[in-house]
C-alpha cells in the first residue's frame, strides 16, 4: 500500500486561457448535452436547452432552457471573470423578458454583496421562480484531461431539502434513463428498416433523453423523436427556433401539408416563447420491447413525410 503512487489535484484558476470567450467559447461548450447535464445533476433540474444567445428585446440571453418534460423556463448568463452589478442586472432583465421559473447566474467567483442579493431574491419572491448563482471551476491531475465542477454559492429557499427529498427516487430515474438509452440504442439498430429514411437522416449517439433529435439540414429547424411514456405515447416535432416568420409560411400551407401526408397535426405558434412547433403523437406500448419495431418504423415514415412536406414550404 505504500508504494501507491497518488496525484495531485490542481486547480485552473484561468478559466480563460481554456475558454477565450464567453459568447464564442464557453457558452457553446456549457450547451452540449454532457455539459448542460454536470450543471443540472449538481443543481437538481434536469435542463434542456433551447437556444444560446436568445433575443431578450435588444439583448441576449447567454442560454434558454426548459426544464425537461414541463415549460418552465430557464435562463442561464455566463461570466469567467468575478461577478458584478452589470451582470446582475442582465439576469433580472431576462428572467422578466423570459418570464423564467429558474435564473442561473454562473461566474468564475461570487462576491459577497452578489450572494447576498441572490439570497434577497430568492426571499422576497415566490415559488414561482428561484435564483441560483454558481461559481465554475476546472481541476486536472498532472497530465489528465480538465474536469469541470458547479459550486452552487446561493441558492433558492428550501432547494437543498426538496433536492435530498428528490433523491430518493434516484433508483427510479437511473432505471428510466437506462430504457430510453435501450429504447434509441434499438431505434439505431433498426435505422435500416426503411432505406428511404437511413437515406434521409443521420444517425446519432443514443441518450437518455425522452427525444432523439434528427437533423433536416438547416440551422432554423430540428425535428425530434419523442418518447412520451407519461401519456402512453409517441411523437414527433418539428421544431423552429426564434422565427415565427418561418412558422407563419408553413401555417400558410397546414390544408396542403395536411393532405400530402395524410396527418393531422398540432400547430403551436407559441407566440409568449421563442420556439414554435408542429408536433404529432400516436398512442404506444412503450413497454412492449416486441412493438418497438412498429414504433420505430411509425417513426421513419411520419419524419419522411414532415421533412419532404415542410422543407418544400419552408424556403419557398
Amino acid at each position: 500500500m505504500s508504494n501507491i503512487l497518488l496525484g495531485k489535484l490542481e486547480e485552473i484558476t484561468d478559466l480563460r486561457s481554456v475558454w477565450k470567450d464567453e459568447a464564442r467559447d464557453f457558452t457553446p461548450w456549457l450547451a452540449q448535452n454532457e455539459n448542460i447535464d454536470i450543471l443540472g445533476q449538481t443543481l437538481g433540474i434536469d435542463i434542456n436547452v433551447e437556444s444560446t444567445e436568445s433575443a431578450v428585446g435588444d439583448f441576449s440571453a447567454d442560454i434558454y432552457a426548459t426544464v425537461s418534460n414541463s415549460d418552465e423556463g430557464i435562463i442561464i448568463e455566463n461570466q469567467l471573470e468575478q461577478s458584478n452589478h452589470d451582470h446582475l442586472g442582465k439576469i433580472l432583465t431576462y428572467a422578466s423578458g423570459k418570464n423564467a421559473s429558474y435564473v442561473i447566474w454562473i461566474v468564475k467567483k461570487a462576491r459577497e454583496e452578489h450572494k447576498a442579493a441572490i439570497s434577497w431574491l430568492n426571499e422576497h419572491t415566490d415559488e414561482k421562480i428561484g435564483f441560483f448563482l454558481v461559481e465554475i471551476k476546472l481541476y486536472k491531475i498532472g497530465d489528465s484531461q480538465l474536469a469541470p465542477q458547479f459550486v452552487p454559492v446561493s441558492i433558492p429557499n428550501n432547494w437543498a431539502k426538496q433536492t435530498k427529498s428528490s433523491n430518493s427516487s434516484n433508483n427510479k430515474d437511473l432505471e428510466r434513463h437506462l430504457v430510453r438509452l435501450n429504447y434509441w440504442t434499438s431505434l439505431n439498430d433498426s435505422w435500416d428498416l426503411n432505406p428511404e429514411f437511413a437515406k434521409s437522416f443521420k444517425k446519432r449517439k443514443p441518450s437518455r433523453d425522452y427525444w432523439y433529435t434528427l437533423s433536416i439540414g438547416t440551422s432554423e429547424a430540428v425535428m425530434s423523436l419523442l418518447k412520451l411514456n407519461i401519456r402512453n405515447s409517441i411523437g414527433i416535432e418539428f421544431k423552429i427556433f426564434d422565427n415565427k416568420k418561418l412558422f407563419d409560411i408553413i401555417y400558410s400551407h397546414k390544408k396542403d401539408i395536411e393532405e400530402e401526408t395524410g396527418l393531422t397535426f398540432d400547430w403551436d405558434r407559441n407566440d409568449d416563447r421563442l420556439k414554435s412547433s408542429i408536433s404529432i403523437e400516436k398512442k404506444a406500448d412503450l413497454d412492449n420491447e416486441k412493438d418497438w419495431p412498429n414504433q420505430f418504423l411509425w417513426f421513419m415514415e411520419t419524419a419522411l413525410k414532415m421533412k419532404k412536406s415542410f422543407l418544400k414550404y419552408l424556403f419557398e
